[in-house]
């Protein structure tokens, strides 16, 4: 058991360096096809090797080590959100082609939908499938929110940083902590998220229309945010159940 173990282990840091690898030569690729400046280099593979070293050590505490089929999806869709990581912070200092960066976040996005039926199909779902899932997910609202932000201000922002409030404030109370109920509308209004922020980003309608469409995925994350912070705070008001045998030793006494 413990040779299978080791064995496991070696093969996961060989998937998670050929992950980390992959976001390199991407990173080659785009600085040859648009001349990726400085910022943008160092972003990249600053998110390389963040993500290579918080994956490896998340894996090999598991037990026993493994990575999974769907896990090498969303380490393909995380490569994807590097190279757009490192367009928007190239950004700052020149325009990337929109048609570049609409076209890696389209695919990252398609993605979202693949490894979650991967994991299904292959029996393969596991807390650390769905945690590496939501923080891609989550770091890509992030970015796309910054690109968007520089077009209509940084109220955008807040789309983007919602969530890591959300966990910010749950190390402040607990409560938030507690496991939610599977929820289709808490799922749909996620996925949402990137969908209109990718349109509003293309820049193919007008500015107002644009804000309108951003403006509607604050509302629905804000509802849906806001939706589960109320059952939460309501299920830890509940007082929990007193077992039996101590009910009745307080009555008796």
């Amino acid at each position: 058991m413990a040779l299978d173990n080791t064995y496991d282990a070696r093969l996961v840091q060989q998937e998670t360096a050929v992950g980390a690898g992959a976001q390199v030569l991407l990173l080659t690729l785009l600085g040859t096809a648009v001349g990726m400046g400085t910022a943008g280099w160092l972003t990249g593979l600053a998110f390389a090797f963040a993500t290579w070293a918080v994956l490896s050590r998340a894996v090999h505490r598991s037990r026993p080590p493994s990575f999974g089929p769907a896990n090498r999806v969303t380490l393909g869709r995380a490569t994807l959100v590097g190279g757009v990581t490192a367009l928007v912070a190239d950004s700052f200092r020149s325009s990337p082609p929109v048609s570049l960066l609409v076209g890696l976040t389209a695919v990252a996005l398609i993605l979202d939908g693949v490894d979650g039926k991967v994991a299904r199909r292959t029996g393969t779902c596991s807390p650390l499938g769905a945690r590496f899932d939501m923080e891609v997910d989550a770091f890509l609202i992030l970015v796309l929110s910054v690109y968007v932000a520089m077009d209509l201000g940084p109220w955008v922002l807040l789309i983007g940083g919602m969530r890591y409030v959300f966990v910010a404030a749950a190390r402040v109370w607990p409560w938030l902590t507690a496991p939610l109920p599977p929820s289709t509308a808490r799922k749909t209004v996620a996925a949402l998220q990137g969908v209109l922020l990718l349109l509003a980003g293309a820049d193919l309608l007008p500015h107002t229309v644009n804000a309108g469409v951003v403006l509607l995925a604050l509302g629905l994350l804000a509802w849906s945010f806001g939706r589960d912070v109320v059952w939460l705070w309501r299920r830890s008001r509940v007082p929990a159940a007193v077992p039996v045998g101590e009910s009745r030793e307080l009555v008796a006494g």
